[in-house]
């Protein structure tokens, strides 16, 4: 106790020694919440896959009003971005398909860049096996510019698990994440859960919590402060089968997560035979 009221004293007599350990302090927070937040498409999946003759086309647009401020290890904060995703899905079978994204960021003082691309294919179980929930699995697959995550290259698979009771719909997501090209190469999987519970208030209009998660390195997770973990009240407008509507904004409540994230998904389907189910 005597040599921290020591330091206080050395701090009080040398305000430049104060202001220079504050920094280094701020950095070392900053440089815990450096870890790439997957901030570019933030959606818990469901089962379903796009029916064969058919494609999805949606928007993912992000914006943190409140975020991480500082540059770090040459990654740009994430305060005040603006992230849009495209993603495109073309269905294959009645049981697979494959998705492709493209994703971008704008902010003030760097402009509207590209960010990287991934691609994702998808299975899931038939409907002919009468499964009682809905189950399928994906593997995204891509790369983004060592500027937004310092890990370039990764690997996810998730598996997907959603059923509707009633006016409840239920989903969880315990995706599994590699990199394989970046610092945390060495990590092994890293363990990423998301999960919706959602409620329709009228046919039109759902309501819900999606909650979404990094846990680190499966077996050895980190600490909670240093997790990323995120929620949000969201908002599903089902105005038409061809449309997929979905509003939120997500709190971050561990310091290695953004604050604050408000996000939107605007998606189309469009049908190129007779035997899609939303023509």
């Amino acid at each position: 106790m005597r040599e921290f009221l020591a330091n206080l004293g050395l701090f009080r007599r040398h305000p430049k020694t104060m202001r220079i350990a504050l920094s280094i302090a701020a950095l070392v927070c900053c440089a815990i919440s450096a870890r790439a937040q997957g901030n570019y498409e933030i959606q818990v999946y469901g089962a379903d896959t796009v029916a064969p003759k058919s494609t999805m086309v949606e928007l993912h647009s992000n914006f943190t009003p409140e975020g991480q401020k500082y540059i770090v290890d040459g990654v740009y904060p994430t305060n005040h971005q603006q992230h849009e995703t495209l993603e495109i899905t073309q269905g294959l079978t009645s049981w697979s398909e494959v998705g492709f994204y493209v994703f971008t960021s704008w902010q003030d003082g760097h402009g509207v860049q590209w960010v990287g691309d991934h691609i994702r294919p998808r299975v899931r179980v038939p409907d002919s096996w009468h499964w009682p929930v809905g189950v399928s699995l994906s593997t995204e697959v891509g790369y983004q510019r060592a500027v937004y995550s310092p890990d370039t290259w990764t690997w996810e698979i998730r598996p997907i698990v959603d059923k509707a009771i009633g006016r409840w719909y239920f989903a969880v997501n315990p995706a599994l994440e590699r990199t394989w090209h970046g610092p945390d190469v060495k990590q092994g999987l890293g363990f990423s859960p998301g999960v919706k519970v959602g409620y329709d208030f009228t046919k039109q209009i759902s309501g819900g919590v999606e909650y979404y998660a990094d846990y680190g390195r499966l077996g050895a997770f980190d600490s909670l402060h240093d997790q990323q973990q995120q929620i949000f009240a969201v908002t599903d407008l089902n105005v038409s089968p061809k449309w997929e509507i979905n509003f939120g904004v997500g709190v971050g409540p561990t310091a290695g997560t953004d604050h604050l994230i408000v996000k939107g998904i605007i998606g189309r389907h469009f049908s190129w035979g007779r035997q899609s189910p939303v023509d």
